[in-house]
């Protein structure tokens, strides 16, 4: 069974957790999300499978996930990115944030996220398991789409999506 980290809200380590359990009862738990930029300034999206036991079928960044127990989070940042993208870059830690999010199957998403950059012009190669599809979009396009069709993303992308593009480059892709 796979373990989360519970944490309080400064990121201190509580102890661990089965991971759906974690998500039943909405227990604050660490986690990771990566984003991947070409060198046109185009960021690298996926969809998620639709298996996935929520946001299945959703845009969402590059990978997101969780590390192990006793896992240093730029370790499994690193090892998630390869793992679910087949791809390998050197990654910057930007930013963490807190958030809580209700799904209607009844889970909940309560995360310490450690958010992720890195650059690559490298062709992914998602494993199917995690991932229906994949694409590079420009800013302008993702914010259009954004705009007109937010069911289309995952909760947790539609809330730090602009605090990355912030941190990146100040506003422009």
């Amino acid at each position: 069974m796979e373990q989360v980290v519970l944490v309080d809200e400064q990121d201190k380590e509580l102890g661990t957790m089965e991971k759906l359990e974690a998500h039943r009862v909405g227990a604050l738990h660490r986690a990771l999300s990566v984003f991947i930029y070409n060198t046109a300034g185009e960021m690298l999206l996926q969809k998620r499978n639709t298996d996935k036991y929520h946001s299945g079928g959703l845009w969402t960044n590059t990978c997101c996930s969780h590390p192990r127990p006793g896992e240093p989070i730029a370790d499994a940042a690193v090892r998630r990115l390869k793992e679910e993208m087949g791809l390998a870059t050197e990654l910057t830690e930007k930013f963490s944030f807190v958030y809580k999010a209700h799904f209607d199957n009844g889970l909940i998403e309560h995360e310490f996220d450690h958010v992720f950059v890195g650059t690559t012009n490298e062709p992914p190669i998602p494993d199917p398991d995690e991932v229906a599809a994949y694409v590079y979009v420009s800013k302008n396009f993702l914010l259009a789409d954004l705009a007109s069709h937010p069911e289309k993303y995952t909760e947790w992308f539609k809330l730090c999506w602009h605090m990355v593009d912030e941190s990146v480059n100040a506003g422009k892709f």
